[in-house]
């Protein structure tokens, strides 16, 4: 018997377990809802009904416009910008600057873009006071895009800066030395090998514009969308469960094409044999307009957000305009304020942790088990569906399977829907290092008397340390900073931050949305600059030596350790 085989297949079927009770299930029930009709029958009524309104049916041209504009427009912008970062000779502080002011708006919440929108471009707007006029109407579709634009960039650039480190640089000597002209090169060695991956970050932005929720409920205006459309049918005065089920079956038709794009995509990527080694050269012209670009992008992200900074320590924004820490007290003296607080910080602890486990157990079947092929591709399979499931679907397929169960408007709902929404990320990350793993050390391991268990404990997680932090801090940050998932299945004592700045926004108490944006701004700071501070080496082998103590009497010797060549530590006895 293969070793761990056992454990291999209570983790597989644990996993397994968790996606049918937490995914199929509910988007089965709510999929069985949406042919439910208002008398007790069963047909496609409530598809007709839809299909045949007319506001649901401009609400779903204007989300194909926006959404499809937007990606396009993000598409162009993370490519140039990633290829400023690998091809152009920019200082490496400034890059380094440039990349983290490219991701500060994943750190907040989608409402909070369009709100940074309003406060900025709006009538009374910092930039339009600055300037002397208003440049456009911010709401409806202008509103949407730029805010589409600012949330979808940073995934985008992910996407294809990470993509840009396997495309072999060395083809532009050769480009040159067959005479190509500057297009016809940068085609070649920049746009062709990334055709497949361009295709990806065109329908990711598409989709997570799609199916947002956050910026078109605070800046959309009359320009109704899908998503705004499906939340007022869910939750208006007068709730209608059926036609909204049909909507959110609706969302998940676009999520399976896109599923089935980024297969096909995936045909037009490039694979190197090898990646050699290449030093950019300066050229001025070239290094000043990506410099340049990156400038306006930095500048227009800071011009945007800076108001989030400013009006908690005005007296009252655009009329008072007084510096005071007043309004910062008194909405912090609120004590609903700090328990809502304390309840995201621990939703979103508790998700990152549940998150990981399940993700890092995933892994292991996939990248460190010899079980049947079809196990690995169930978990492959896991992380595409719930990386296509819109979280505002899921949303409701939680609120029609769990109503009237214990876990109903519970903390543990909130926190299951986290763990499985944001699946797919840290399931990715984990079995890429997995995978880089010596895949002979648990031979060695039961070669030696350890268990297979043992061997994980000792070997595998110790030299995985730096990747599980990563992915507690993605997960914790995203839990965070949700609002699209988890609007259907909160209640008044189960209330986030998000849906707390949801209520301010109900309620008209703009300086309240602020404050707590600039808490979870905050908080996610400090957790992301923690967790990057425990991936360190030398921080790591101080948890190493805890982690030692706690794995048992036979763990890993980090007074004299042994590393491969891939730089891991590992224990001497597993050293040939």
């Amino acid at each position: 018997m293969d070793q761990g085989k056992n454990e291999l297949k209570i983790l597989f079927i644990t996993v397994c377990l968790v996606f049918l009770g937490a995914v199929l299930i509910p988007v089965a029930i709510l999929f069985s809802r949406s042919f439910l009709e208002a008398g007790g029958g069963t047909g496609l009524a409530n598809y007709r009904a839809i299909l045949g309104d007319a506001r649901f049916m401009e609400a779903l041209r204007h989300s194909f416009t926006v959404s499809g504009i937007t990606a396009l427009i993000t598409t162009a912008l993370a490519f140039l910008l990633a290829y400023g970062f690998h091809f152009a000779k920019l200082p490496a502080r400034f890059k380094s600057l440039a990349q983290l002011m490219i991701m500060l708006p994943m750190f907040l919440p989608t409402l909070t873009y369009g709100f940074a929108v309003i406060y900025s471009l709006g009538r009374q707007g910092l930039i339009t006071r600055l300037i002397g006029h208003q440049l456009f109407s911010i709401y409806g579709f202008w509103g949407l895009l730029i805010s589409y634009i600012i949330y979808t960039l940073p995934p985008a650039f992910i996407l294809i800066y990470t993509a840009f480190h396997y495309v072999d640089k060395h083809f532009i000597v050769v480009s040159e030395l067959m005479g190509d002209n500057a297009l016809k090169g940068f085609y070649v060695t920049a746009v062709r090998p990334m055709v497949g991956t361009l295709t990806c970050a065109f329908i990711l932005s598409f989709f997570l514009s799609f199916t947002d929720f956050g910026i078109p409920a605070s800046i959309g205006g009359k320009y109704n969308v899908v998503a705004t459309q499906l939340y007022l049918v869910m939750m208006g005065s007068i709730p209608d469960f059926q036609s909204g089920s049909a909507i959110a079956v609706i969302m998940l038709i676009p999520s399976a094409a896109a599923l089935g794009m980024m297969q096909l995509a995936e045909r037009f990527n490039f694979r190197y044999s090898k990646i050699s080694r290449y030093e950019v050269q300066p050229r001025p012209a070239r290094d000043l307009f990506f410099g340049v670009l990156d400038l306006l992008v930095m500048g227009t992200i800071v011009a945007l957000f800076a108001i989030m900074f400013i009006v908690p320590f005005i007296k009252s924004w655009p009329y008072q305009v007084e510096f005071t820490t007043e309004t910062l007290r008194r909405i912090l003296s609120d004590g609903s304020i700090k328990e809502v607080y304390r309840n995201s910080v621990l939703v979103a602890l508790a998700s990152a942790l549940a998150g990981t486990f399940l993700a890092y157990i995933a892994a292991l079947v996939n990248a460190r088990s010899h079980l049947p092929v079809l196990c690995k591709v169930l978990m492959d399979a896991c992380a595409a569906v719930t990386n296509t499931i819109p979280g505002m679907v899921l949303g409701i397929a939680y609120l029609f399977t769990f109503r009237g169960t214990p876990i109903q408007n519970t903390f543990l709902i909130i926190i299951l829907l986290n763990s499985v929404r944001e699946f797919t990320t840290p399931y990715m990350m984990i079995q890429s290092s997995l995978s880089k793993i010596n895949l002979s050390w648990e031979t060695t391991g039961a070669l030696m008397g350890d268990s297979w268990r043992q061997t994980v404990f000792r070997v595998v997680i110790p030299n995985t340390l730096p990747t599980i932090f990563q992915m507690i801090s993605y997960i914790f940050i995203q839990a965070m900073v949700t609002i699209s998932a988890i609007i259907f299945v909160t209640g008044a004592r189960t209330m986030v931050m998000t849906t707390k700045i949801t209520q301010a926004q109900y309620f008209e108490k703009y300086d309240e949305v602020f404050v707590l944006s600039l808490l979870i701004f905050i908080t996610n700071c400090g957790s992301k600059i923690l967790l990057d501070w425990l991936s360190k080496k030398e921080t790591l082998s101080m948890f190493r030596t805890w982690w030692n103590q706690f794995a048992g009497p036979k763990s890993l010797d980090i007074g004299s350790p042994v590393a491969d060549k891939q730089g891991t530590v590992i224990p001497s006895e597993y050293k040939s």
